[in-house]
């Protein structure tokens, strides 16, 4: 990734997957990295492997991205750089589907679309 000018990625829904390879990626490029998931108790070798900073997140909570960024604000800094990994699956026949499951899949797809519209 030569010649980039940035120095701050935010990666919210941060996981062992997709994410831990972005965020590995960016921190060897000389990013500091941020991390946000749901949960951060799973972040910590990850975190510490990059230098990251772990942020507790509900991404399908607007109260909460507000938070992210107040804290984010506050320091590191604002992020040049965010990449949005926040997912939620549910699994199975449809007439068996947990209708909470399904609303928190909406939701999360709603925070998509919100962030997208806010640019």
């Amino acid at each position: 990734m030569p010649n980039l000018e940035f120095k701050h990625a935010l990666i919210v829904g941060a996981g062992a997957g997709l994410s831990a390879s972005l965020a590995r990626t960016l921190a060897h490029e000389g990013l500091a990295v941020s991390l946000a998931a749901r949960s951060t108790d799973d972040l910590a070798p990850l975190a510490q492997e990059t230098g990251a900073r772990a942020f507790a997140c509900d991404a399908s909570k607007p109260s909460e991205v507000e938070r992210l960024f107040g804290a984010l604000d506050a320091a590191p800094g604002a992020p040049d750089i965010v990449i949005y990994n926040a997912s939620f699956r549910t699994r199975g026949p449809f007439v068996d589907l947990d209708p909470a499951d399904v609303e928190r899949v909406r939701r999360t797809l709603a925070a998509v679309v919100e962030m997208r519209r806010r640019g």
